[in-house]
């Protein structure tokens, strides 16, 4: 018997809308790591994280009804991501970045982003002492970069997502959000390399 096919995100938000509440644990199964870890890398703290990560499936399941079925279900969820992460920040009085490079909890190590990446090459206590310090400046220097560039950055290599999704999730066409990753590229390298660290084109 040839495989079942498994029903689309957008199939389960319809079913979830028509009160079928397995639907929406099997979406919340498929994307909560991901989400949260594009918040955590976003805000920076794990706390805080854990419950931005909470305030967007419950405006989920508050939203359902209102989901349109062209849209996908990623970009929207990443929107709400996005939106809420923005909103604390703003109401936030100073920024902590420097959490931005804290390691991924266990059993995370799929999907790995450029600054996990950078740590995890077989090395030794050398290497591995190299890999740390770039790991932190990679860090430092993400923080650095402006709102647009960073988000577009995280969303990117943090969750994955493509471009036309990402441009979806910030309301900006293709061109521009990739206009932006090349400038966060640029500006991370630069920043990098006046650091005496080099990053992997």
């Amino acid at each position: 018997m040839p495989p079942v096919k498994k029903p689309s995100d957008e199939d389960l938000m319809a079913q979830f809308a028509a009160g079928d509440a397995k639907a929406f644990e099997e979406l919340a199964e498929r994307h909560r790591r991901g989400i949260y870890a594009f918040i955590l890398r976003f805000v920076g703290h794990r706390n805080t994280a854990d419950d931005l990560l909470q305030d967007v499936f419950v405006r989920i399941v508050r939203s359902a009804d209102g989901f349109e079925r062209r849209s996908r279900f990623t970009t929207w969820a990443y929107t709400i991501a996005r939106n809420l992460c923005i909103d604390h920040l703003r109401k936030q009085k100073h920024r902590r970045h420097q959490s931005l490079d804290q390691p991924l909890r266990k059993g995370e190590n799929e999907g790995l982003s450029l600054m996990d990446r950078v740590a995890t090459k077989d090395a030794g206590p050398d290497r591995g002492a190299e890999n740390a310090r770039l790991r932190t400046l990679l860090a430092e220097a993400v923080a650095a970069l402006n709102e647009e560039q960073r988000e577009v950055f995280l969303m990117r290599e943090q969750a994955g997502l493509p471009f036309d999704a990402i441009a979806g999730v910030v309301g900006a066409p293709v061109n521009t959000v990739k206009s932006r990753m090349r400038y966060a590229l640029q500006n991370l390298r630069a920043r990098l390399e006046a650091a005496g660290m080099g990053l992997e084109r």
